[in-house]
């Protein structure tokens, strides 16, 4: 229980007492029974020791003592309350939720959330948390999951959804060469019906790259349910494996190979870290 006129910082750590580390302004100014000025200058002091982190308007994470040195706590700390504060569905996605599940060769250092608000991305301490639009977040729900983290939970795409979006998102995940070498161990984890299921909500584009690149790397049979969902609607059309970068001359060098089975026109063979 606060004591009246109690400080910003003990107030602070009687939350990391009851297990939070995040608060908002409004939550502060009434427990402290101070003025919005008093507060933002305690704020501020305490911004400047690194023990507080000020991600957003109104939002504040306390930083432990062994994330002093990082300005801020891992994102996985505190995203799910920051996309509360932010009243937005989210889920952490590409990159990082393929990292989370195993499939990464290198150190994620964007954070990467798609949510359906188009939001500026943050600081955080060592890393960045950005944020990638998708306007229909509702229709991929089933391709959720929530994962445990150490101070509670937070929304991560599933195998198949984060497959899909490392085509949707190519020119964020790090181009074809490195959505490949993912690929590689991510194909493995992947159910063939719920990647059919979850592509009805993806353009087609990126179901025949998806599926062509499973193939390639030998998980045919993860991508015969996607096949066959692409089979039953109307004739596909023509697709080059690496999407035409924004703002880039238009060229048309010769395919080295024309995959009639995904219709997947391929320039250069992706080339997968090993």
């Amino acid at each position: 229980m606060l004591q009246p006129r109690s400080s910003l910082s003990t107030f602070i750590t009687t939350l990391q007492s009851e297990g939070r580390i995040t608060f908002t302004r409004a939550e502060a100014i009434a427990a402290l029974g101070i003025t919005e000025a008093a507060f933002l200058k305690a704020a501020a002091r305490l911004q400047k020791r690194h023990t507080l982190f000020n991600p957003r308007h109104g939002f504040y994470v306390a930083v432990p003592p062994q994330f002093m040195s990082w300005e801020a706590p891992p994102p996985t700390w505190y995203i799910d309350a920051l996309m509360r504060h932010e009243a937005r569905p989210y889920y952490v996605g590409l990159l990082k939720a393929a990292e989370l599940h195993g499939a990464s060769h290198h150190a994620v250092m964007e954070f990467q959330v798609v949510t359906d608000k188009q939001l500026r991305k943050i600081r955080a301490g060592r890393s960045w948390v950005t944020f990638y639009f998708r306007k229909d977040l509702e229709s991929v729900r089933g391709g959720i999951v929530e994962r445990k983290t150490d101070t509670g939970k937070m929304k991560i795409s599933s195998p198949e959804l984060t497959a899909l979006d490392l085509f949707r998102y190519m020119h964020v995940a790090g181009g074809i060469d490195a959505v490949a070498t993912v690929l590689a161990d991510l194909g493995g984890k992947l159910d063939g019906e719920k990647l059919a299921a979850m592509a009805a909500h993806f353009e087609r584009a990126c179901s025949q790259r998806l599926g062509y690149m499973l193939e390639r790397l030998g998980q045919a049979e993860r991508a015969q349910a996607l096949h066959n969902h692409l089979s039953s609607a109307q004739a596909l059309p023509w697709v080059t494996l690496e999407p035409a970068k924004r703002g880039a001359k238009a060229s048309t060098p010769k395919p080295i190979e024309r995959n009639e089975r995904w219709r997947v026109a391929v320039e250069r063979h992706p080339e997968v870290d090993e």
